[in-house]
Parts: C-alpha cells; sequence; structure tokens
C-alpha cells in the first residue's frame, strides 16, 4: 500500500487542513500519515485560535516518518510561519521528497494575509523551487509571483513566472474567477491545459484547496502521471461539492466519502 504524507494545519471542523487531506487519502486507497503544523479551534463559521508547537516538535514529526514510514507522495497546507516554512523546506530536501505537491495556504477567504513577507519569502526561495507542484488560487499566485491573475491570460502568465520559479508545474486555480464557468489552468514545461466545468453553486466550499491537493498528492503515490492526478483530483472534487451534506451555519464541508478513481 503507497503512503501519503500531509505536512499541514489541523481543523477541529473536519473540513480542512490535515482531516480533510486524510479522508481523502483514504478515498483514493492511499495510507496517510501527518505532521502537524498548527492546531486550530474553528468550524465552518471561522477560526477562534491557533497554537504553534515548537519548530523542534515538527521536525521531530517529520523525521519519524522518514525513518520508518516514508511516503511515496507529499502534499503541504498551511505552514503558519516562516520559522515551520523553513523546518519543511529543510526536511523536503534532506529526505529527499521529490513528489510534492505545494498548497500555498497563505491568504484567508477573507483577503487577509496569513503569513508575513518573511514567508512568504520562504516560498518563494525556498519551497517553490522543489515542488514537483503549485497550486495557488488567484491571490495567492499573485503575492508569490507580483503579476496580475485575474483571468485566463493573467493565469497563465502566473503560472510561467512559477515555472521559472523553479516549481515543477503550476495548477492555477480560478474559484475566484467570475462567472458560471470555473476555469483551471495546470503550467508545465510542455504547454498549458484548461480545465472547465459548471460552477457548483454551494456555501460548502470549506477545504475545497486542500482537498484538491490531498488528490492530486494520492494520485502521485498512486504512481499517476502529473496530468492525470490533476485530472481525477478535480473530478473527486466537483462531486464532493456537488454531495456535500450542508453541515454548520456558515461554509460547510465537502463530503469526502464520496468515491475515488480507485472504486470507480
Amino acid at each position: 500500500m503507497k503512503i501519503a504524507l500531509t505536512i499541514a494545519s489541523s481543523d477541529s471542523g473536519g473540513g480542512a487542513g490535515i482531516q480533510a487531506d486524510l479522508k481523502t487519502f483514504q478515498q483514493f486507497g492511499v495510507y496517510g500519515t501527518s505532521a502537524v503544523v498548527a492546531l486550530t479551534a474553528q468550524n465552518t463559521l471561522g477560526v477562534d485560535a491557533i497554537h504553534l508547537p515548537p519548530d523542534s516538535f515538527l521536525r521531530a514529526q517529520l523525521g519519524a516518518l522518514a525513518r520508518d514510514l516514508p511516503p511515496a507522495a507529499v502534499k503541504t497546507g498551511m505552514l503558519a510561519t516562516a520559522a515551520l516554512a523553513r523546518v519543511v523546506a529543510e526536511a523536503l530536501a534532506e529526505y529527499g521528497w521529490r513528489d510534492w505537491v505545494c498548497d500555498p495556504v497563505m491568504v484567508a477567504t477573507s483577503g487577509d494575509r496569513l503569513l508575513d513577507p518573511a514567508g512568504e519569502a520562504v516560498y518563494r526561495e525556498s519551497l517553490v523551487p522543489q515542488a514537483r507542484l503549485v497550486t495557488p488560487n488567484l491571490d495567492e499566485a499573485e503575492v508569490l509571483t507580483g503579476l496580475e491573475a485575474r483571468d485566463p491570460a493573467g493565469m497563465e502568465r502566473a503560472g510561467r513566472r512559477l515555472l521559472e520559479l523553479g516549481a515543477g508545474a503550476a495548477l492555477i486555480k480560478g474559484g475566484h474567477l467570475t462567472g458560471g464557468t470555473l476555469i483551471d489552468l495546470l503550467v508545465t514545461p510542455h504547454g498549458v491545459r484548461r480545465y472547465e466545468r459548471a460552477r457548483v453553486i454551494t456555501t460548502s466550499t470549506h477545504g475545497t484547496g486542500c482537498t484538491l491537493s490531498a488528490a492530486i498528492t494520492a494520485g502521485l503515490a498512486l504512481g499517476r502521471p502529473l496530468e492525470q492526478a490533476v485530472t481525477d483530483a478535480l473530478d473527486y472534487v466537483h462531486r464532493a461539492l456537488l454531495a456535500a451534506p450542508g453541515l454548520g451555519a456558515g461554509h460547510g464541508p465537502l463530503r469526502h466519502d464520496v468515491p475515488g478513481p480507485e472504486a470507480t
């Protein structure tokens, strides 16, 4: 059985972060391990509190997994601080984890920055250059590249800039575009693939980005080519949105137990 590792923060509401990642791994038939970067007290309405462990504890988690349960693929989510992001960058290099999906959780839905400029610099200088795939939304693409990404042409330019920074590929997520058609662009050294589908009108969108990057990571752990892993993951998230259970009074979770590609 293949192992996939998530390095991210815990979501007490169960819809995003570590919890969403592990549920997604399960649906794709891979064994999920985790390194917890931060603990959050949150629900569908928002985040009430965040607790950060010492940097040394994150380093210890990653070392324990490298020694006994080395992953076939890795994803990262919210890394919280520049210091914790550096620990992750060092571990990726030390343990040779190359099939790594970087979900650069840097900007909240509200538009608030989740990292200070020092943390953003760690992404550009130490994390993006190691990533097989970077999966920013439009705001995160702009933070990472300094380029405007508000239409498909801008998204493509941002994707190409991420490749210039060293990323193997970039999936620019167009969820913040207006209109009834959802557009995502996969930019690789070989070209650009455009994904289009009808937008699902729902408030159950909490953890969408986490779930997508986890699904791609699971596909890579199973040995699938990158484009197939992305295609399978986008399809899975679309079905999970359509089947969302409507829990909570705010932005609710997806339904992670829809069948993954292994079961279809």
